[in-house]
């Protein structure tokens, strides 16, 4: 059901280069009953799911480094990020989508992911709801050598790591991706490594 309180009056695209950014004109009724009309900039870039592999036996956890433009610009030097797997959905449901992208980038083919909770990661700007996921991984589900697809540009490196390193790294600044932090605190509040 919609908010009663809100209505859009007009949506305007400002670009459609990459995605779809729109610049919305609404009036909300506010609580001491009077409207005001407000506009608002929404990045639309779909939604997406990620997700965090782990191995009990080993201790580890997989993640991906690749090279973020909107990081290098906005103060990471190197402009790599660890993080972990994850991707638009385009037209899949989540649980399809997030076993595509774990074998595109990390080469491990999973079949069964457990959805743990799903999220707006910055709803002052971006539309994008996430879906998070984790699963179980052994070595032999890995089935070839990842890194991401050529022809959209990936050049994506998998790291398997210790999770108590991978929780260490949150501490000193190597890992400051919101999703990850998300998906490595799960595992650490829920015991399962």
């Amino acid at each position: 059901m919609q908010n009663p309180d809100i209505t859009i009056l007009k949506t305007e695209i400002l670009s459609d280069n990459w995605y779809t950014l729109n610049k919305v004109t609404y009036s909300i009724l506010k609580k001491d009953g009077t409207t005001e009309t407000q506009s608002r900039e929404a990045y639309d870039r779909g939604n997406g799911a990620a997700i965090l592999l782990y191995n009990k036996a080993s201790g580890t956890v997989i993640l991906t480094r690749q090279f973020r433009l909107p990081t290098y610009i906005n103060g990471n030097t190197t402009g790599m990020l660890i993080e972990a797997c994850a991707g638009l959905l385009d037209h899949d449901n989540p649980e399809d989508c997030i076993r595509r992208e774990t074998e595109e980038e990390t080469g491990y083919k999973v079949s069964k992911v457990k959805k743990i909770f799903e999220a707006y990661m910055s709803p002052g700007s971006v539309t994008e709801i996430l879906h998070f996921f984790i699963a179980e991984y052994s070595h032999d589900m890995k089935t070839k050598e990842g890194g991401g697809l050529e022809e959209e540009g990936e050049n994506i490196e998998v790291l398997e790591l210790p999770f108590e390193t991978a929780l260490g790294m949150i501490d000193n600044g190597e890992i400051h991706d919101a999703k990850t932090i998300m998906l490595l605190q799960h595992l650490r509040i829920k015991g399962i490594l």
